[in-house]
């Protein structure tokens, strides 16, 4: 469960789906009598945070007059930050990835669009710098709710399970 907070606040990491996988596993070895109460409200955590996560990038995006290409760049950038080249770092790869892929990549994404609309280079950039700090905005907001989610459902689950743990 731990890892799962944890992986709440990182992007591209399940940390909900672990909670959810956890308070499974628990119920499996100690009985699911004890904890309908805590899977029924990480399931409906799993569920708000896939809508958080997804809002909060376009959000952030719509904000700031990202196009689709940024979002998209986002995306790509998320996935080779995290599975590309910089996992291949001595030190913190995959989290520099997961941290700073998402942003070039926005940059990236959105800097080719307004190139392509034939929006003079300059001021290109500084639009593509503007909707890049709206998807990151948008993601670091929503990666704060999705970990205080994570953490209300782990509180919950060990307020339930309280007398299974310490007896």
């Amino acid at each position: 469960m731990l890892f799962g907070v944890v992986g709440s606040f990182l992007p591209a990491l399940p940390g909900s789906s672990l909670i959810v996988v956890a308070v499974l596993v628990w119920g499996a070895v100690q009985g699911f009598s004890a904890v309908g109460l805590p899977l029924a409200v990480a399931v409906v955590v799993l569920l708000f945070s896939v809508i958080i996560d997804t809002l909060g990038s376009v959000w952030g995006a719509k904000q700031a007059g990202a196009s689709s290409w940024g979002q998209i760049g986002a995306f790509v950038g998320l996935a080779l930050g995290f599975f590309g080249l910089l996992p291949a770092l001595p030190v913190g790869g995959p989290l520099i990835g997961i941290l700073l892929g998402p942003a070039v990549g926005a940059f990236c994404g959105e800097f080719a669009y307004r190139l392509r609309s034939r929006t003079p280079v300059v001021l290109g950039a500084k639009r593509s710098l503007k909707a890049t700090a709206g998807i990151v905005l948008g993601s670091v907001v929503s990666s704060i709710i999705q970990g205080v989610l994570a953490l209300v459902a782990v509180i919950v689950f060990l307020v339930a399970t309280w007398s299974q743990i310490f007896i």
